[in-house]
């Protein structure tokens, strides 16, 4: 059996193994109608998933006053407090999950979410064992800084040079760049391959099922 490349894999959690974009987007827009303001198109809101929510809204709205940035993290938070309990896992990713466990891989999440959204999405989909170690937004900095990840490795004593980031967004790619960490890109979340392939990773899956695959052939 040939080597192993990595021993450590970490996930985004939205749009990696959470089919959560679409509510992200519809929820970032209405935050915006709730307070008069423009209203970002789809690729606009898509675009700051995985970021945390002060840099989201910074950047998807980066010409408001100051002020509003708090008023609309609590009403994006208001409506994606209704929808997030009803939020899937990508078929596939639970039992990709376990698979990678059971070979003995370490599995972390490296997100965006705060820490309270990130544990009520990992209860309700009933994953939060199958993980080593998590680390949200609100805890360190924001991706594309380095800090999860560096994090991370620290906390389960993990070689950066055998760690594996997986992410729908260049945010996700460029802090794997940033940390010293291989990536791999997935094309079905918030970016489209096209501003993918602008981040190099060792590889671009069009779905869960191909993720799978290419781990267990390559990884």
């Amino acid at each position: 059996m040939a080597k192993k490349l990595f021993d450590f894999i970490v996930f985004d959690w939205d749009g990696t193994l959470m089919d959560s974009t679409a509510t992200i987007v519809k929820c970032i827009q209405a935050a915006a109608r709730d307070l008069q303001l423009p209203v970002p198109n789809d690729e606009a809101a898509a675009h700051v998933i995985g970021l945390g929510l002060v840099e989201a809204m910074q950047a998807v709205m980066p010409d408001v006053a100051p002020n509003y940035y708090p008023k609309m993290i609590e009403r994006y938070r208001y409506h994606y407090l209704i929808r997030d309990h009803e939020l899937p896992l990508f078929p596939g990713a639970r039992e990709m999950l376990i698979d990678l466990a059971q070979q003995g891989y370490f599995l972390a999440v490296a997100t965006g979410k705060s820490r309270v959204g990130l544990n009520r999405a990992m209860n309700s989909a009933n994953v939060l064992s199958m993980f080593d170690a998590t680390r949200c937004a609100d805890e360190t900095f924001s991706k594309p800084h380095p800090a999860m990840l560096q994090e991370l490795t620290r906390e389960l004593g993990q070689d950066m040079q055998r760690t594996l980031m997986i992410g729908d967004t260049t945010h996700d790619l460029l802090m794997a760049a940033n940390a010293g960490a291989s990536a791999i890109a997935v094309e079905y979340g918030a970016h489209d391959a096209s501003l993918l392939a602008s981040v190099p990773s060792l590889y671009s899956a069009k779905g869960i099922s191909d993720l799978h695959q290419w781990l267990n052939d390559n990884a």
